[in-house]
């Protein structure tokens, strides 16, 4: 093989890409991953995760396959519970209200533990509960819920760590600071990349390339082109470096657009978290506890149930819904009652809070709300809550209101112990939906539904996965699952190119 060639080339720094380029390098010899950022940056999206994977498990047996150290404390004090493959599908339906490919679908659930015991083996990272976040203690026991439990030592940055450290070692070459801009084709189909480095222009040659650079959330004019009018000043949640690049290059050779593109994954965010991910503090922006809240927009109004289901299956769409409000911010508030249960990052300094005693001295101090509306809203809110219904945070528990425009469906508890603290959040995006059609073999397909030979891809710039919402973990699942069986895929493809 020639200077400057390859077996298979993957773009891309993530999740998705690092398991493609394990993948492939188990089957093939040279592999080379593209990243764009340098190297101090690296990891895409996933460095910015919890590292959590949404996978199917029939309880602690399952578990103790991937955490062999559980201690006798975690194994007596937690209700794993278990999560079917029929169950991870209806969620996959439900939530993607059903526009969901079929075939991805069925792939991404019936791989999804076997990938996670794949990557545990092939990085040797350690993994852990996810307690306090998808269990919380309640009378004295641990109840998992929403399909998740495992998560990666460190999160997403420990997870990228341990992915980079075992291609290192299987001898996939790495190269940073290299922005893909074009494919190339020949007549056995795609030769390569284009690629731009250090403001120098040059042709990679590679036997079968596999797209795996995220999504176009970072994508100003293109967040406003499909998303609509005021995504340009959504926040972006992770890397600067998803611009689409993956996408437009590969429709621009004819592959086939596939998916929601008017449609992300975008959260309740810091109100005034930077314009994009900031891997030195990229933990205190999140606001995800507002199923505990009451959260209410400029005008002092409530305008969404925040108990309709678990945080894991509605978090992905109320980005949206809060960007939709008057000036595109809202507070969530708390009272003494769930204070125990926020999450960390509420705690940790650069979150927009206010703190009061009374209700008349909170909406003073959060200034841009109706003071008026708000109270009133809160005295409707606190007579309409179900007092008989016991709360628990870890079932919907059916503590709700009665009788209101937007009712609370459940963790419906009043708003009257002080302290009382308020939050104030925007919207931040995490990643597109739109993006290119694939097979179950990873291979991209164009307008005609056939394979363009050659070409792979997985992570977030496929299309057909999620569409209105998206059920959490299942984000770095289906790139792990798609990751792995595009590097398969392409070097399968080398390997029958060699012996033809």
């Amino acid at each position: 093989m020639k200077d400057n060639e390859y077996d298979v080339i993957v773009v891309g720094g993530g999740n998705a890409a690092l398991c493609a380029a394990m993948s492939a390098r188990e089957k093939v010899k040279s592999v080379l991953v593209l990243e764009r950022a340098p190297e101090n940056k690296r990891g895409g999206n996933s460095v910015f995760t919890a590292g959590s994977f949404r996978m199917v498990h029939d309880g602690l047996e399952t578990i103790r396959k991937v955490i062999p150290d559980l201690t006798a404390e975690e194994i007596s004090t937690t209700d794993f519970g278990e999560y079917t493959v029929e169950q991870y599908l209806d969620d996959l339906g439900r939530v993607t209200q059903y526009h969901i490919d079929p075939d991805l679908a069925e792939i991404l659930v019936r791989e999804s533990t076997g990938t996670v015991q794949w990557i545990k083996d092939s990085t040797k990272l350690r993994f852990v509960p996810m307690y306090g976040r998808y269990a919380f203690k309640h009378n004295g026991r641990f109840k998992f819920f929403g399909g998740t439990v495992v998560y990666a030592n460190g999160g997403g940055a420990g997870l990228v760590d341990g992915e980079y450290r075992a291609v290192a070692q299987s001898g996939v070459e790495v190269r940073y600071g290299t922005q893909a801009t074009s494919l190339l084709r020949g007549p056995a189909g795609i030769e390569g990349v284009c690629v731009i480095s250090n403001g120098v222009e040059e042709n990679i040659r590679s036997r079968a390339v596999v797209l795996a650079c995220g999504g176009f959330e970072a994508n100003r004019e293109w967040r406003t082109r499909y998303l609509g009018p005021g995504w340009d000043v959504a926040k972006v949640r992770g890397s600067r470096y998803n611009t689409g690049d993956g996408i437009r290059m590969a429709l621009d050779i004819g592959a086939q657009s596939y998916g929601q593109w008017s449609g992300c994954h975008a959260v309740s965010w810091e109100r005034y978290a930077p314009d994009f991910g900031d891997l030195d503090s990229m933990s205190t922006s999140y606001r995800h506890s507002y199923p505990f809240s009451v959260m209410v927009n400029a005008d002092g109004k409530r305008f969404v149930d925040e108990g309709a289901d678990f945080r894991n299956y509605t978090y992905a769409k109320y980005g949206r819904v809060v960007l939709q409000q008057p000036a595109s911010y809202a507070w969530q508030v708390f009272d003494s009652q769930v204070a125990h249960l926020l999450r960390d990052e509420y705690k940790l300094r650069g979150a927009t809070k206010v703190q009061a005693n009374t209700l008349e001295e909170l909406v003073d101090r959060m200034q841009d709300v109706h003071p008026v509306q708000f109270l009133e809203t809160i005295r409707e809110y606190n007579a309409a809550v179900k007092r008989e219904v016991p709360f628990d945070p870890n079932v919907k528990d059916g503590r709700c209101t009665a009788g209101l425009a937007v009712n609370k469906t459940n963790w419906a508890n009043t708003i009257e112990k002080p302290p009382f603290d308020a939050y104030s959040v925007g919207c931040g995006i995490t990643f597109t939906f739109g993006g290119l059609k694939i097979d179950t073999t990873g291979r991209v397909l164009d307008i005609s539904d056939q394979p363009l030979p050659g070409l792979y891809a997985a992570g977030e710039l496929v299309g057909g996965l999620f569409y209105f919402n998206y059920p959490g973990s299942s984000g770095l699942m289906a790139g792990a699952v798609f990751g792995r069986i595009a590097g398969r895929g392409a070097a399968e493809f080398v390997s029958s190119k060699s012996q033809s």
